[in-house]
């Protein structure tokens, strides 16, 4: 599990307390965002992830803190290029959400894996191999830090710059993968 935000953090740790068997929990370091925290924290139900946003043309898997950053790239691919994106927060990554994984892989073009981890054997390749055991063709953007030491100690804006995950670079990777799309595919499927 990995929370988006306090308040998920909160009813994560209940959903740990309640399991009947092993959990692990990640969170990053650092402050939190500032959101508000219920009075009492509410359990999730295990491998249930959650739609934050709908969309038609790109759907953004997104875990932890690139759940906030996978809204603010789904809000300005709205405004600038008028493409559909919707927003999910996986939550999981074991056991994923495979049933709206498919489902969602099924009728749009584009699907984004948002992961604040290495890609190699992380987030975006459990996507991957859901989607191939589903026998689902569908175009997959994987964004994550690199399969190679990352320094610590550093300001993580500047961490994620260094590495390609600025925002600046996570929307323009977005948009030129979205650009070079089959036109086929685009057209059938959105």
């Amino acid at each position: 599990m990995q929370p988006k935000d306090e308040d998920e953090l909160a009813d994560m740790l209940e959903t740990c307390l309640k399991l009947d068997g092993p959990a692990f929990l990640r969170y990053p370091r650092g402050a939190g965002r500032g959101v508000k925290v219920k009075e009492a924290p509410v359990a999730i139900p295990v491998g249930c992830a959650e739609v934050l946003r709908e969309g038609s043309n790109i759907m953004i898997w997104a875990l932890g803190p690139m759940v906030h950053d996978a809204m603010g790239l789904a809000d300005r691919l709205a405004k600038e290029e008028r493409i559909s994106v919707g927003v999910v927060n996986a939550r999981f990554v074991k056991p994923l959400d495979r049933t709206l994984l498919l489902s969602q892989a099924a009728v749009v073009p584009l699907l984004v894996t948002m992961e604040d981890h290495a890609l190699s054997g992380g987030f975006g390749s459990a996507v991957l191999e859901a989607l191939q055991e589903g026998d689902c063709p569908a175009a997959v953007e994987r964004i994550g830090w690199p399969d190679r030491f990352v320094e610590h100690g550093t300001n993580v804006d500047i961490l994620r710059a260094a590495h390609g995950l600025s925002p600046e670079a996570i929307y323009r990777r977005v948009l030129d993968r979205w650009r070079n799309l089959s036109p086929q595919r685009v057209e059938t499927e959105a």
